[in-house]
């Protein structure tokens, strides 16, 4: 049975992970909050699943120095632990939104071009990251969309707010990528199993339309 570090044991995503693949692996989850993961032996784990991270805090310039340190400096200085701690793959959780809030519909042909801190900040880190790959050290990165599910956080929540609360809502033509959760944490185990590296898209099937979504 393969042994799965996970970083950031209050994310929805690694939460989630954690208890839909218990069965699966031997998993860990340590919190990124106050340094508590440097005084963890990442000695005899197979994986680390980086899933710490802020998202839904201001945009006020005053909070960019924030975002880098959390999204790109944490994942970098985890990282670098987990290569000198012979850790053989190393995922990134990071974002749909490398490719700007503008794009909804995301494939391999996609361009990403951050339009505020918190993409910017995740790309940054991707960048960073990938100078640590070597024979020994596999980087998977994973640029989910909106992420759905029980107990979610983030803009979907607030769609089904919205939804419930007006009578009316916008004819939006528009459509978007997004994912439920069991599907994301499946294909996690999905890398896991195959030691995956490279960049990742998962999403559902079918693109969603948000007239359609808030109905």
């Amino acid at each position: 049975m393969k042994r799965v570090l996970v970083i950031g044991e209050n994310s929805y995503i690694g939460t989630s992970f954690a208890a839909f693949a218990k069965d699966r692996f031997e998993i860990k989850t340590v919190s990124s909050r106050d340094g508590a993961w440097k005084s963890v032996d990442f000695t005899g784990y197979d994986s680390v699943l980086h899933c710490a991270g802020i998202a839904h805090v201001s945009q006020s310039k005053k909070m960019e120095p924030l975002y880098y340190t959390v999204n790109c400096d944490l994942a970098v200085d985890v990282a670098s632990k987990a290569k000198s701690e012979n850790v053989e793959q190393f995922i990134l959780l990071s974002s749909i939104l490398v490719y700007g809030r503008k794009t909804r519909e995301i494939d391999s042909n996609s361009t990403p071009e951050p339009d505020d801190f918190y993409g910017s900040s995740k790309l940054k880190a991707e960048q960073e990251l990938q100078k640590l790959v070597d024979d020994s050290f596999n980087l998977c990165i994973i640029r989910p969309p909106m992420v759905y599910g029980p107990g979610c956080k983030g803009n979907f929540p607030k769609l089904v707010k919205l939804a419930k609360m007006t009578p009316i809502f916008p004819d939006y033509p528009n459509k978007r990528s997004m994912i439920y959760i069991e599907n994301l944490c499946s294909f996690l185990c999905g890398v896991i199993d195959a030691e995956s590296t490279g960049i990742f898209l998962p999403q559902n099937k079918e693109w969603v339309n948000t007239t359609e979504l808030a109905r």
